[in-house]
């Protein structure tokens, strides 16, 4: 009988080419920030931000348009100031603004841009009551997208 012999164990860490990070525009997102731009960093991969304004339930958009350029102006503005570190290491970076509601917006830029990852803030769940966490838009994102998701507290 033959043995083989054991392959030497080899510490593989996993390269990633495209990277989104969803943003809210709150203080929430600098350890998530963080996070991108090292993994982007090792995996020269590029990064794409995006904001997501929240469009309101049972309104007509046109009733909203101008309140709505307003907020994409906003996001974009916001997003560029976002994005200097990640142009300040030479990462090659897109920003995207849309309107609609996050969960599922965040869901169809990862597919529509065939990222690797997706990086994104989560607030910590009170252990005593776990299911106060579960409408949340990282909860929704974690279980609907189709790639790896790192949730960053």
């Amino acid at each position: 009988m033959l043995r083989r012999r054991p392959e030497p164990s080899r510490s593989v860490t996993p390269t990633f080419n495209r990277l989104l990070v969803p943003v809210d525009l709150s203080d929430r997102n600098a350890r998530p920030l963080q996070m991108a731009l090292a993994l982007a960093r090792e995996s020269h991969a590029r990064v794409i931000l995006l904001h997501v304004v929240e469009q309101l339930a049972d309104t007509p958009p046109a009733e909203l348009a101008a309140f709505y350029r307003r907020l994409l102006r906003r996001g974009q503005r916001r997003l560029q100031v976002l994005a200097r570190p990640f142009a300040r290491a030479g990462i090659p970076l897109r920003t995207e603004v849309s309107i609609g509601q996050p969960a599922r917006e965040i869901v169809r830029a990862a597919a529509r841009h065939k990222v690797d990852i997706l990086v994104l803030a989560s607030h910590r769940i009170r252990l005593d009551r776990p299911r106060l966490g579960w409408g949340t838009v990282s909860y929704k994102v974690g279980l609907l997208c189709q790639c790896p998701v790192l949730l960053v507290k």
